[in-house]
């Protein structure tokens, strides 16, 4: 049975892509590119001690996706996959998550490095990336295997135009 879930974004994520061509397709892709979130004040004391982790988990709302495949070719291969098994934005809930690298916290403004998202982009959540927790030994790829490209990937038009994403 599907239920409508509601959320409020706690900040937004500035980076300097305003169309999704030629942005980085993963975070660890975009290591040369840095951003900004801006979190709501309201929520400034949550990122309290936050400045002593190297790395922090990004989760967002793609906001610019407006309809969802369950079949797609991602930018890491030539044939088509499952969406749950490509991290393609045409999904069915458009939530985005990246590890980024976190270079600073001024306030209520998070600077980071490893930009894979457009300007403008509603936080829902941070978290903090705990090597001990969220690495794990013997994980496997999938169709993945083998492709090590990663750091020269980046996206090209075979999602924006397919009418799948709203034109801001």
């Amino acid at each position: 049975m599907k239920k409508n879930i509601e959320y409020n974004s706690i900040g937004t994520i500035f980076t300097s892509f305003s169309t999704l061509e030629g942005m980085p397709v993963q975070s660890l892709a975009g290591k040369d590119f840095t951003g900004t979130i801006v979190i709501h004040e309201d929520f400034e004391n949550g990122l309290m001690d936050l400045n002593g982790f190297s790395h922090i988990i990004l989760i967002y709302h793609l906001h610019r996706v407006e309809n969802f495949k369950l079949k797609v070719t991602p930018f890491m291969d030539d044939k088509q996959h499952g969406i749950f098994a490509t991290r393609s934005p045409l999904r069915p809930n458009p939530i985005g998550i990246s590890i980024v690298r976190l270079l600073k916290i001024e306030k209520n403004i998070i600077f980071f490095e490893g930009v894979d998202m457009v300007n403008e982009t509603p936080l829902l959540d941070v978290k903090p990336f705990f090597p001990l927790f969220d690495n794990r030994l013997n994980a496997t790829s999938g169709w993945l295997e083998g492709k090590n490209n990663l750091e020269n990937v980046r996206s090209d038009d075979r999602f924006v135009n397919s009418n799948n994403f709203k034109n801001i």
